[in-house]
């Protein structure tokens, strides 16, 4: 069984160079400690709903900053392309972005990036889960994910709009294939995830739209109005292989 992607993705790329492949992925992951209980949870019960948490200050709704602020130093110290991390919907999620990445440099550094939140977290005696939806937030919490955003040159170029529409073509064509290796377990993990609830669109519907955080593909609002830029690819769990994930979307867009 190939658990190692990174060659055949590298030779997807190179195939595909003169068109400029950039990427960027938001990488979500919830802190828990040693017995995988979320940061900030009550022992009994739960915390108070999700609203307040998103983006939030204060000790009583962003718990383990000093987790996300040292992973963040230590990224750029490696030579990580991170540009940004906030507090997720769900108490003790947390995200940050790796990117512009161009080809298979996309995979490499988020793929570092991870080893280094890892090592960073057992620094302050936590653990990180990259479960999309693990049992304990199986409620009215939102679950995680790695949303994947593409441009070509094409697209970025004045009236790329047009190329990023016909990308949809594509990108449905393949969604059900694309399901199989957005997580590592042949698409169950997603299917937790991705219910059309809590900002997710339904794993067995393919679908796009303009400023909806309930599609399959999003396209901003700004590169709507500016007619040109990048999707957004809402699908990726957080526990997804960056290299099957980006290799996927170009040969979907691409290479179909």
């Amino acid at each position: 069984m190939i658990t190692n992607h990174r060659q055949a993705c590298a030779a997807i790329m190179k195939h595909v160079a003169d068109q400029h492949p950039w990427f960027g992925m938001e990488q979500e992951y919830l802190i828990v400690d040693r017995d995988e209980h979320p940061l900030g949870w009550p022992k009994h019960g739960y915390p108070a709903p999700q609203g307040k948490y998103y983006c939030g200050v204060g000790a009583d709704r962003a718990f383990g900053r000093e987790v996300v602020e040292t992973h963040y130093r230590a990224c750029l110290h490696a030579g990580i392309n991170i540009f940004g991390a906030n507090a997720e919907v769900t108490p003790g999620q947390w995200e940050y972005q790796i990117g512009t990445c161009e080809g298979i440099d996309m995979g490499d550094q988020l793929w570092i990036s991870r080893y280094i939140l890892h090592r960073v977290a057992e620094m302050f005696g936590v653990c990180i889960s990259l479960d999309p939806k693990p049992k304990v937030t199986m409620g009215d919490w939102n679950g995680a994910g790695c949303h994947t955003n593409f441009s070509t040159s094409e697209m970025r170029k004045p009236n790329g709009l047009t190329a990023i529409f016909e990308a949809m073509k594509g990108l449905e064509k393949t969604h059900l294939e694309a399901m199989k290796v957005y997580d590592p377990n042949g698409g169950q993990d997603n299917l937790r995830r991705l219910t059309g609830r809590h900002e997710t669109s339904q794993a067995d519907k393919f679908s796009w739209g303009v400023a909806n955080r309930a599609c399959s593909i999003r396209i901003p609002r700004q590169v709507a109005d500016e007619a040109k830029g990048y999707l957004e690819d809402r699908r990726p769990s957080s526990n997804c292989d960056p290299y099957l994930v980006t290799a996927m979307i170009v040969k979907s867009v691409l290479l179909n």
